[in-house]
């Protein structure tokens, strides 16, 4: 092949689009990073690697979450790209994590007695025992785990959440302060567990939203999506001396339905 030949192809590669090219999963996390989320579930689905299908799963989750109203379908496939992610790797712990927030997004949606015929909160569970057992500093895993314990404790209240799944609020706050320890700057971990917080108890935890939600504002963001929910800790943060206000905002942010 002589030189002009040569450099011909590779000019024409550098148009060759990137979904067409074996992605790399900087390339796929700097989409999801951007905003770009159907660009980076397609990539991740393409990449059939565990990082690839959670980062897929991860994408799905933050465009579901930032709508205006929830869309199970939406967070049904979430949960199948985490599946398959699970599948190809069950010791990556993102693909266990976003399995147990799309399932914990789902049964807010469909209700408790669907998510404990569907066993849901059981799986959320193991998939974060599973993610913190192989990976015990991913900030991601223990304050979803955090989250887990004070949403079921809200759902079944303490003494059938305890006897049911051994959920409890005193576990929920201590994981919420290891995930604190771990990832003190990260928006969306400070974020969430005021969220939580706040769907959970708003008056006994008042002073604990507040500095979660101004953590958050604090944080430098690192993708999209935490600039989004910077705007949102802002507006509950606005809301707080407003409580009839500030609890349905909560609450669908939430993901409840209305």
């Amino acid at each position: 092949m002589n030189a002009a030949l040569k450099a011909a192809l590779a000019a024409l590669f550098l148009f060759v689009p990137l979904s067409a090219q074996a992605a790399t999963m900087e390339e796929i996390f700097a989409l999801y990073a951007r905003g770009d989320y159907e660009q980076a579930v397609r990539l991740g689905e393409a990449s059939h690697t565990a990082p690839g299908l959670a980062i897929a799963a991860r994408a799905v989750l933050a465009d579901e979450v930032l709508r205006d109203s929830p869309c199970l379908s939406c967070l049904e496939r979430a949960e199948a790209l985490a599946r398959q992610a699970v599948a190809a790797d069950p010791h990556f712990a993102l693909g266990q994590v976003w399995l147990a927030v799309a399932l914990g997004y789902e049964a807010r949606i469909t209700g408790s007695v669907k998510a404990r015929v569907k066993n849901s909160p059981a799986q959320s569970r193991a998939a974060l025992d599973a993610a913190i057992a192989d990976d015990p500093n991913n900030a991601f895993a223990v304050s979803a785990l955090g989250g887990w314990h004070i949403e079921i404790v809200r759902g079944g209240g303490a003494f059938l959440a305890r006897l049911a799944y051994g959920a409890r609020e005193s576990e929920a706050v201590a994981l919420f302060d290891r995930a604190v320890r771990l990832a003190p700057g990260n928006a969306a971990v400070r974020y969430q567990i005021g969220l939580g917080l706040a769907g959970f108890n708003a008056e006994k935890y008042r002073g604990r939203i507040v500095t979660e939600f101004k953590a958050a504002l604090a944080a430098t963001p690192q993708t999209a999506y935490e600039r989004k929910i910077q705007t949102r800790a802002a507006e509950l943060l606005g809301l707080m001396n407003a409580q009839e206000a500030f609890d349905l905002r909560v609450r669908k942010y939430q993901g409840f339905p209305d």
